[in-house]
């Protein structure tokens, strides 16, 4: 349960992050995902709405840190598991087949794909403890 506590403070951290700079400065974060240098204000108003749910994930796991296998806990690491694998996903279509890249692209999609594995591994974990 140790290791699920710290997934769930990284991804506070991580995510807060994030959210926070989509709901400030969401042009600069497309520009560093995707390499667009002047995003459409549509894709701006959808870059804060995504940074205000990141938000709200970020909260979430840091209320979470030490329910310590609650089931609320655990339906958490499935929303997690769901958002990474769909991040990685999504980032790495941007940057393969519609040829977007910004400096920050690949590094994000590793690190989703991290967090993928981390949070599988913290639901088998915890499926085996039940």
């Amino acid at each position: 349960m140790r290791s699920q506590r710290k997934l769930f403070i990284a991804t506070a951290l991580i995510e807060v992050g994030a959210g926070l700079s989509l709901l400030c400065l969401p042009a600069l974060v497309i520009w560093f995902l995707l390499g667009v240098g002047e995003p459409s204000p549509e894709a701006l108003i959808v870059g804060r709405v995504g940074g205000a749910g990141l938000l709200a994930i970020g909260v979430a796991c840091w209320l979470a840190h030490d329910d310590r296998g609650s089931r609320s806990q655990h339906g958490l690491l499935w929303g997690m598991l769901i958002y990474n694998v769909g991040a990685c996903v999504m980032l790495a279509i941007a940057g393969l087949m519609m040829r977007m890249s910004g400096v920050a692209l690949w590094p994000a999609v590793v690190i989703h794909a991290a967090m993928t594995v981390w949070c599988a591994a913290n639901i088998r974990a915890s499926d085996a403890n039940t």
